[in-house]
């Protein structure tokens, strides 16, 4: 029978049903009748146009059961191959998509028949396309929808819901009538709000995502004000202006700044905080200074706690009407020593105990309680230095492993002048010094006239230098000065003409004046690089006093006939070229006056400088031994015991890993010094030295040794490294404190002064400082307006 003529015939037998009126609801839909409430027929020319729609549609039907009639049946790899792919997306009862992976559309080379009649049907992939909602259970072997039966809501007697539809010979149909269904296009608009759900989130989620984009621009913005902030503080620069108005020329340092950055920078012209969210005021600007000065101070406190040692550096001075007190710290870290400044103080008590609480304050401010104190540096001031009311001996009770090492360099500074003290000589040619200096810079007549004269003469121009107990070294300068532009200064004195010219001059044009000079030139000249050496950093104890020791040498080498000899011909010399005349041999002639008398002072009566004996007697020899026993006499503040112990440590000492002096230093400090490690270490650094890497100094020796295999002696080493040899550092942080604290800036209050003075002075750490660290601070320091916090990452 012709397949045509069938579906014709049966074609004819639904047309015929329909007119009774007893086609079901599916039926009579497939047939192009439409459904009423109240069950009214379409006209005849409706009927007649589904039919023929009907028709054409199971002729194609037919047209794709033919084909699949003719390809036959499946060979024995394509069954293997369909159930493989069956069994892959098919689960233990129920393989259906969720709300997470979507429809379960199932692509099958051939799917499950079903017979209709005469023919045999299946599912077609090809729906897919068509239907992006349509899904398929191989379990079932029935289609579903998607959206109706994950997020449909009350929905019954739907076959594409329940049971699944299994109708392969109407199922475009009942597809094509379930999509136009209101409940269906309400489940897709819920799918997809689903679907844009999981990507973007919720609507929470969402505000927080646009929450954190602002912040992110936020913080964007205070990079620049951070990088404005550190900029300035590295400087030394005032910050504010005497009139931050929009309409002022000169708004200060740093919104000058702000606005040459926004001339250049994309991302400020195109950003607009909210008024009350710019971080620009004053109250704004000193919480940047302050947590920037916080985020210093404390990598510096992160290194002291890994150290777990370190010293104490103290210093005061004078800051027009206060006292400030600076507090350096001295440890080691990553293999080198550092000298770091940690506060400035304000003291209100100038005693000893007072200044010592100060102290152990700031020390517990910061954490440092905990760590171990090995010494203690001051300069050599009664009340810091006292053994036992000073400064020293109050610390000593909280710290009694910190011992007082007397400021090296304030040491030499002391021996200096006491030197040009005790001689008469030296003290008149000092004073000779300062007075020459004060009468050619007090008055500007006679400076243009010193320095016209110099040109003439065709020297370089010099300026004169002032005398000072505190500068060290300015002595040598000040000499240094007088005889290079010594021609300038007789002439001039000489063309002034005053009663203080000629007294000035007088004294200068003497052989015994110039014979001084040269005298001191060449003595000053040795302990000018003393005074250098001993401002490092990174200068340890046993160098120091190695270094003091060559010094000594070398000034004993000048207390010899042949240095008064060279000596004595140098300032001939010199006289010569400047027709000054060298002096005569006179008979002095003993006054009666005084005979009988005992005297307790000096009448006045002095040996006559005339001749080289007398000068080298009375001159060269007793500023040489002074100088010699002032070294020795003054550089003996630590114990000598923990002195050899500390020198034990460096590879320069005779005495290099002596272990009863090592003993003796790691006693002091209550460390378990191993007798193994000593000797174990000899032998490794003889084969050090063997190899051609000998260690240099204390710290070379500290970094050759491991602290797995030498925990003990690398300890004991890092001890005496972290003993400090002066407070320069704290002589320093004075240096920066008078260009902070001008006359300009006299209303700076304390809290800020100690913020900028920590960013200039540990201006290397504040470079390297991470932005996002101080921002994170600023954003805690206090409640903000505005989140200034990202959320935490998961």
């Amino acid at each position: 029978m012709d397949i045509r003529k069938f579906f014709k015939k049966e074609s004819g037998q639904r047309s015929t049903e329909r007119q009774r009126g007893e086609t079901s609801a599916g039926e009579g839909e497939a047939e192009g009748v439409a459904e009423g409430e109240k069950g009214q027929q379409a006209s005849s020319s409706q009927r007649e146009q589904g039919e023929t729609e009907e028709l054409q549609q199971i002729d194609r039907e037919a047209e794709e059961d033919q084909v699949i009639t003719e390809r036959g049946e499946q060979t024995g790899q394509e069954r293997e191959n369909d159930e493989a792919a069956a069994a892959t997306h098919s689960t233990t009862g129920f393989d259906l998509g969720d709300k997470d992976t979507g429809p379960r559309q199932v692509k099958l080379k051939s799917y499950p028949h079903d017979t209709f009649g005469t023919q045999k049907r299946a599912f077609n992939h090809s729906w897919f396309e068509k239907h992006n909602w349509l899904e398929y259970s191989v379990n079932q072997n029935a289609a579903f929808c998607f959206p109706c039966r994950v997020f449909g809501k009350n929905i019954k007697h739907d076959s594409l819901v329940s049971n699944g539809c299994k109708n392969w010979k109407k199922a475009l149909v009942i597809f094509g009538k379930h999509e136009m269904a209101q409940t269906h296009k309400d489940s897709v608009v819920t799918w997809k709000s689903y679907q844009g759900t999981s990507k973007q989130g919720n609507v929470a989620q969402m505000i927080a995502t646009a929450n954190v984009s602002e912040i992110v621009e936020r913080r964007e913005y205070l990079r620049r004000i951070v990088a404005v902030t550190s900029m300035l503080g590295r400087q030394g620069l005032p910050f504010r202006g005497h009139d931050e108005g929009e309409d002022s020329p000169n708004r200060g340092n740093f919104l000058a700044c702000m606005e040459l950055l926004k001339e250049f920078d994309a991302f400020l012209q195109k950003h607009n905080p909210p008024s009350n969210a710019q971080y620009i005021s004053p109250t704004s600007q000193n919480d940047m200074i302050d947590c920037c000065a916080q985020e210093v101070t404390s990598v510096i406190v992160s290194e002291m706690t890994k150290s777990k040692v370190y010293s104490i550096m103290v210093d005061e001075a004078r800051d027009k009407k206060a006292e400030q007190l600076a507090v350096c710290v001295r440890y080691v870290s990553e293999g080198a020593v550092k000298e770091r400044f940690l506060a400035l103080a304000e003291i209100k008590s100038f005693d000893a105990q007072s200044i010592a609480n100060e102290i152990q304050q700031q020390i517990q401010n910061y954490g440092l309680a905990e760590l171990k104190c090995v010494a203690q540096t001051y300069d050599g001031a009664a009340v810091m230095s006292g053994s036992t009311g000073g400064v020293q001996a109050h610390f000593r009770r909280l710290h009694p492993e910190a011992i007082y090492v007397h400021c090296y360099a304030h040491q030499l500074n002391l021996v200096l002048c006491n030197t040009c003290k005790a001689v008469p000589e030296a003290v008149e040619l000092f004073s000779l010094l300062e007075c020459v200096y004060s009468f050619f810079s007090t008055s500007l007549v006679n400076h243009h006239k010193f320095m016209e004269t110099q040109a003439k003469l065709g020297l370089t121009k010099t300026e004169l230098v002032q005398l000072s107990n505190t500068r060290w070294a300015c002595q040598l300068r000040s000499i240094s000065a007088v005889l290079e532009t010594l021609p300038a200064i007789l002439e001039c004195l000489s063309a002034i003409g005053s009663p203080i010219a000629v007294g000035l001059r007088a004294k200068l044009y003497k052989f015994s004046a110039v014979y001084a000079l040269l005298m001191f030139q060449s003595i000053l000249s040795v302990t000018e690089g003393l005074h250098k050496f001993l401002q490092k950093e990174t200068l340890d104890l046993a160098e120091a006093f190695i270094c003091k020791q060559a010094v000594c040498d070398t000034l004993k080498g000048k207390h010899s006939d042949a240095f008064a000899t060279e000596l004595y011909e140098k300032t001939k010399a010199l006289c010569n070229t400047h027709s000054i005349p060298e002096p005569g041999a006179k008979t002095r002639h003993k006054q009666r006056k005084m005979e009988d008398f005992v005297l307790e002072a000096t009448v006045g009566s002095r040996t006559e400088l005339n001749n080289s004996d007398t000068l080298k007697r009375e001159l060269l020899f007793p500023c040489v031994d002074r100088m010699v026993g002032e070294l020795d006499q003054r550089f003996c503040s630590v114990d000598a015991g923990l002195l050899k112990g500390v020198q034990a440590c460096s590879p320069k000492s005779e005495n290099f890993l002596s272990e009863p002096h090592l003993n003796e230093l790691a006693k002091h400090y209550r460390l378990d010094l191993k007798k193994e490690e000593v000797l174990v270490a000899r032998n490794f650094l003889t084969r050090k030295t063997e190899a051609g890497c000998p260690p240099k100094n204390m710290l070379s020796v500290y970094n050759l040794l491991d602290s797995d295999m030498f925990p003990s002696l690398k300890a004991t080493i890092q001890v005496a490294l972290t003993v400090p040899v002066s407070s320069c550092s704290c002589e320093r942080s004075f240096s920066a404190l008078r260009q902070l604290h001008s006359w300009l800036r006299q209303t700076m209050g304390q809290k800020r002064l100690h913020s900028l003075a920590v960013m200039s002075i540990e201006k290397d750490t504040l470079q390297h400082l991470s932005h996002n660290r101080v921002i994170d601070r600023f954003a805690t320091l206090k409640n903000r307006r505005h989140s200034l916090m990202l959320p935490p990452t998961k």
